[in-house]
């Protein structure tokens, strides 16, 4: 009579548990893009990175941050931002919060030896109107370091070059991050059969340049909304996927996605890989 009583106590606690978890993950948020707002904006946006002390002889410590503050509480806010060494993906952080205006992001991470590092942070709201109306708004924000830690010379870090000693670290990083990072492209491209001559080749950490310069043949509107279209796809079939893989195992290898926008400008196609699992994601532009 007492287990038959315990399994009925049990059983409901199971199910309210299992309704709990469905309600939580089905209403987990996403980025979506909407119309682009026509008055509201951001006050600020940064991304910042900062060497912040030696750990041992053999490491160090990098701050890695990003702040955003919207001109007034939006329905929903929501900051992803990634942070990449050499061209590999070293961390990805991302938060959400509803009717709020500020959005802060903050980590530590370990490094060793030198490293040329990138992170870039996609800022984005939803506006709310009383008809039933939505908006959003987004902007990118985007910081650089390079981190030599070597045995003839004191740890030191710095983001653009100013001597003789700094422009031939900046080579010898860059240097290797682009070899890094064109083997991997290449093997991508030559998996999907992709033809480069009919793509321009722009690296998701260089995104940023889109704030401000429009895509060849748009209007910055136009740019706006496939670049908002694009982060929207990147969120959920690159961004969500890294966070599930990183919860199942300590190890995770990614390189910087490269997005191919189409010389003909019907379409734009990202290329990475996850594990070793190369991956596509092709998103057809707006009919305009």
């Amino acid at each position: 009579m007492k287990k038959r009583l315990l399994m009925l106590a049990i059983v409901p606690l199971l199910c309210i548990g299992i309704f709990i978890y469905i309600w939580q993950t089905s209403t987990s948020p996403v980025i979506t893009y909407f119309e682009e707002d026509k008055v509201m904006n951001y006050h600020k946006t940064s991304t910042y990175l900062k060497l912040l002390s030696e750990e041992s002889r053999d490491s160090y410590e990098i701050g890695w941050k990003s702040h955003s503050v919207s001109e007034r509480e939006l329905y929903l806010r929501q900051d992803v931002s990634l942070l990449f060494h050499n061209g590999r993906l070293r961390g990805v952080k991302s938060k959400w919060k509803e009717n709020a205006s500020t959005i802060k992001l903050k980590e530590k991470v370990t490094g060793e030896d030198s490293n040329y590092y990138q992170a870039i942070t996609y800022h984005h709201g939803e506006v709310h109107y009383p008809d039933d109306r939505i908006t959003s708004i987004q902007q990118m924000s985007y910081d650089q370091l390079y981190v030599i830690d070597s045995p003839n010379t004191a740890l030191r870090s710095f983001k653009k070059a100013e001597s003789d000693f700094e422009y031939e670290w900046k080579r010898l990083l860059r240097h290797t991050t682009e070899q890094q990072l064109a083997y991997s492209w290449n093997q991508l491209m030559e998996h999907f059969q992709v033809d480069k001559s009919s793509y321009r080749a722009v690296p998701l950490t260089a995104l940023k340049r889109f704030n401000q310069e429009a895509l060849p043949s748009f209007t910055p509107v136009q740019t706006n909304q496939i670049i908002g279209q694009l982060w929207e796809g990147l969120y959920k079939n690159y961004i969500i996927p890294l966070v599930t893989s990183k919860s199942k195992s300590e190890t995770l290898t990614s390189y910087t996605p490269v997005i191919l926008f189409d010389k003909q400008k019907t379409h734009l196609m990202v290329l990475y890989e996850i594990n070793g699992e190369k991956k596509r994601l092709i998103q057809k532009y707006p009919a305009f």
